[in-house]
């Protein structure tokens, strides 16, 4: 009888090792999921609520439309690894909160060889990205030039009128967007780039 209770608890506590070892496992392969997935979904939620400068993303222009003006100064980089010229062909814009307004940047290629890019983006001060409505814009998108080629690309924007319910920002002047180009490597050219034009007409811009 004294055999059969230590073979029970022994089998007992086999079957609890296994279940702890099985909850690690699970709770390991969980682990790594949330770190593969961490990157888009801290992408997203900056989109969201414009967490670190990130703009907003919207399909629609503003219904309103304040007397009060902000500036919008524009920056522009390329990594020295990109043998790219990009630039901002205007440096500011003043415009009436909620007023869509469209400029353009532009980028060439001043490498022998085709060469592709990626845009990456912010705005300062952080707290006015929750407040940046980008209608139209070139970010994350994979861009090929040709030798030579030079490309002009529109950003369709709004400052959303209800900054000025913001503690933080009830009373700032200027808002800074800055663009930085990253090289991509690509197989094939992502599309082509021969007689491309910058859109020139928005409606409401």
């Amino acid at each position: 009888m004294s055999d059969n209770r230590q073979r029970d608890t022994g089998s007992s506590k086999e079957r609890a090792n296994r279940t702890i070892a099985v909850a690690c496992a699970a709770g390991f392969a969980s682990m790594i999921g949330v770190a593969y997935a961490s990157v888009p979904l801290y992408q997203i939620f900056c989109q969201v609520t414009g967490y670190g400068g990130t703009t907003q993303r919207v399909t629609q222009y503003s219904d309103t439309v304040l007397d009060r003006t902000i500036k919008v100064r524009f920056d522009a980089n390329a990594a020295a690894s990109l043998p790219w010229e990009f630039k901002p062909l205007q440096r500011e814009v003043t415009l009436k909160l909620g007023e869509t307004t469209k400029i353009l940047y532009q980028a060439r290629n001043l490498f022998a060889q085709p060469n592709s890019g990626r845009a990456t983006f912010n705005v300062t001060p952080q707290a006015a990205g929750a407040y940046f409505n980008k209608v139209e814009c070139f970010c994350f998108t994979d861009t090929t030039l040709e030798p030579g080629e030079t490309l002009d690309m529109p950003v369709v924007f709004y400052v959303d009128p209800d900054i000025v319910n913001s503690e933080e920002l009830a009373n700032i002047g200027t808002i800074t967007l800055s663009y930085t180009f990253f090289p991509v490597e690509t197989e094939q050219p992502v599309a082509a780039t021969t007689g491309r034009k910058a859109v020139t007409n928005i409606s409401g811009g």
